[in-house]
Formats: C-alpha cells, structure tokens, sequence
C-alpha cells in the first residue's frame, strides 16, 4: 500500500514541515546576496551578508536531522517563504535608489524572519513531542540565531534606517 493511503502522523508532519522549511533557507540563500547588493547603508549590506553565513549553518543543521532520520534532504515548495521573498524582490524593484530601499529591505527580511521563527518553534515542540532530543537541540540553536537577527534588522530600523528614509523623502 503506498505511504499516502496510510494514515499520516506527528512524525510525517514533521518530516513535511523540515522539508518545508529546508526549501525555504535553500531559496534565502540564494535571496541574501541580492538583498545586499542592493542596500545603500553599509550596516544593513553586512546584516545580510553575516546572515547569509549563518543561513549555511542553518542548513547543514537541518541536514544533520534529515540524516538522523535517515531521510534524504529535500526540500517542499513552500509558497509561503516564496510569497515573502517575491514581496523583497518588488522593494528591490520599486525603491532602488530610493531614500526608503533601506527601511524596506530590514521589512521585508524581518517578515522571513518572522516566518523561519513561528516554523522552527512549531518544529521544535513536535521535535520534543517525538523525543528528538538531537533534532531539538538542533532546531534550538537554529532559533536562537532566527531571533538575534530578528533583534539586529529591529535595532537597524530603529537605530536610523527608518528615521533616513523619512528625512530624505521630506
């Protein structure tokens, strides 16, 4: 009988929601580079690209729980990451050049935060659930790093980008 026709669990949405969220750090990665590129400030350019570092750390972490399941790493279309990554890519668009390109791409990169947060922790509690100790820890430093740099983009926006983007457009 195929995997489909039986009835479907905790471990198999976990598996579905790694792939999920394996796909969306794979298409990040490849996001990051432009992001910087397309900064003004020098600050938010090295946001990313110190993200971008992390991000690879974050896959190879996510590759160590696919091996713990002995499961091949493959990511799931996850319209939901590629939603938000197109929405950065219209900021990139519309605002080059612009006084506001700043404040819109530490925006956009805090909705991929904001996503990779709610996804991890949800991992995280099913990880638990299963008794993944190994996939928990995993998971957990993952988040860690989803939260400080969820701390750095809000400290950019407050610490000036915002306040140029308004002053210049005046």
């Amino acid at each position: 009988m195929p995997r489909s026709s039986q009835p479907r669990d905790l471990e198999d949405l976990f598996l579905d929601g790694l792939k999920d969220i394996y796909y969306a750090e794979k298409k990040i990665l490849k996001a990051l580079p432009k992001m910087a590129k397309g900064a003004e400030a020098e600050d938010v350019s090295a946001a990313f690209e110190k993200h971008r570092t992390e991000t690879e750390g974050q896959v190879d972490r996510l590759e160590q729980i696919f091996e713990l399941l002995d499961k091949p790493a493959r990511g799931k279309t996850c319209p939901a990451i590629d939603g938000i990554l197109e929405e950065g890519s219209e900021i990139l668009e519309e605002y080059k050049g612009t006084p506001a390109i700043d404040a819109g791409l530490v925006a956009a990169a805090q909705a991929v935060e904001h996503y990779e947060i709610a996804r991890y922790g949800t991992l995280i509690a099913w990880a638990e659930q299963l008794g993944m100790k190994d996939a928990v820890k995993l998971l957990g430093a993952t988040l860690e790093e989803e939260s400080a740099t969820d701390e750095a983009l809000s400290a950019l926006g407050e610490g000036g980008v915002n306040e140029k983007a308004m002053a210049q457009a005046a």
